[in-house]
């Protein structure tokens, strides 16, 4: 619609070429009413990590919409080799909408003490992950990097060990936790990982 009180900067315009103007706005998007708004970001992705391969800032944002696998991971861990059917996971259901989003932590039994680069390598080189991953960080304990504080509010359930797991719905609100035992393979995570990818927006 165009709004009934022209704004100043179409006086002295005729009331022909003001509206072909408003109308042109709206076409591009400049008028607020006319164009229906982007859904906000959810608070649970309302936050910014360093990309583990260059450390270059990366917001959560982007991922607003779509079904999220957040795990913490270790490069020496008995449950290490969780990243090969990670990587499948998000390999057969990136297309329907599914991130799996991959956090170095150093919090379980010094599993993870390389740089951010040694981690990178190893992670490409060994299982050749191609899903997201952010620099090291830590998900227990006072230093907990909001996300993974954030998520242990909505679930109940802080990591005890390295590849927990938690799933996020694309309302971003959604959330269900998994200890590491669980596989990626695991037929109950598959499940709740198909069921969310079926709850559309």
């Amino acid at each position: 619609m165009i709004p009934r009180h022209h704004p100043p900067f179409l006086h002295g315009l005729t009331r022909q070429a003001g509206r072909a103007l408003l109308l042109a706005a709206a076409c591009l998007g400049l008028s607020g009413p006319v164009m229906a708004a982007e859904p906000a970001c959810p608070s649970l992705l309302q936050h910014r990590f360093d990309r583990l391969q260059d450390e270059k800032p990366q917001s959560l944002c982007q991922y607003s919409g779509k079904v999220v696998l957040v795990v913490n991971t270790a490069s020496f861990c008995g449950f290490t080799k969780q990243y090969e059917g990670l990587e499948a996971l998000y390999a057969r259901y990136q297309s329907q909408g599914l991130v799996v989003l991959g956090f170095p932590a150093n919090d379980f039994g010094s599993q993870e003490p390389g740089s951010n680069q040694a981690i990178a390598e190893f992670c490409e080189n060994t299982f050749g992950v191609k899903f997201p991953m952010f620099s090291k960080t830590s998900v227990v304990g006072r230093d907990t990097n909001p996300l993974f504080r954030q998520l242990a509010e909505k679930t109940g359930e802080t990591p005890r060990w390295n590849f927990h797991k938690y799933l996020i719905g694309r309302d971003g609100q959604t959330v269900r936790s998994y200890s590491s035992g669980v596989d990626p393979k695991n037929p109950a995570l598959l499940k709740d990982i198909e069921k969310f990818l079926s709850t559309k927006l």
